[in-house]
């Protein structure tokens, strides 16, 4: 109480004793936690204060629930793109002024240098994954669920096996659970779908079969 640790209704995740829902009661002795499948699980009062859990207060008292996930690109499917790529890419809305903007600018930068245009690893050129990339952050900005005052990024991470994870950091404006799990997954699967436009591919792990 002293160090408001915990409060009745909190939500709280704690693995160690599989807990992951509202505080239902708090006493001397132990802590019970009602999880989301309506079983309840109590917690030794002092293993809140000498272990690790997690408190989802935070989250619920902030303007937005964080969505923080990627989406894994072939390595092999990312290229520079041709002339012909452009004129097909600049007719999807989104992305449209940024192809139209950051083209003139690699322009004036290779006509500048005298490339050779004969190789496109000469000089500077867009790439599909580039392109997509800000498709998708435009995406996020235009869609009115977002809390479009909080962190916005679409980043890449490190190179994996399997594959260039593309990731999406956003908030969304209802916190609510089943609101925010429906909302995460509408947005992926617009993204998924909005791949193979930009002649990109997932990774997907051998079958097998």
């Amino acid at each position: 109480s002293v160090n408001d640790i915990v409060r009745i209704g909190d939500w709280i995740t704690f693995s160690t004793y599989g807990a992951d829902g509202f505080v239902t009661e708090i006493n001397l002795a132990t802590v019970r936690v009602q999880n989301w499948d309506n079983t309840y699980t109590t917690i030794p009062t002092y293993n809140l204060i000498a272990d690790s859990f997690q408190n989802w207060r935070g989250m619920q008292e902030s303007p937005g629930r964080r969505i923080k996930r990627s989406l894994f690109i072939k390595q092999n499917s990312i290229r520079y793109i041709s002339d012909e790529d452009l004129a097909k890419f600049e007719e999807y809305n989104l992305v449209a002024p940024y192809i139209k903007q950051r083209q003139e600018e690699i322009n004036a930068y290779n006509e500048k240098l005298g490339v050779n245009k004969k190789y496109l690893i000469n000089g500077r050129h867009q790439t599909n994954l580039g392109v997509f990339r800000n498709y998708a952050l435009n995406y996020l900005k235009s869609h009115p669920d977002i809390n479009q005052e909080m962190t916005m990024m679409v980043r890449h991470l490190a190179p994996t096996t399997q594959g260039i994870p593309v990731e999406i950091y956003c908030f969304s404006k209802d916190k609510r659970r089943e609101f925010y799990e429906g909302f995460t997954a509408d947005i992926f699967d617009h993204l998924i779908a909005a791949i193979p436009y930009f002649d990109l591919q997932l990774f997907e792990s051998p079958s097998g079969v």
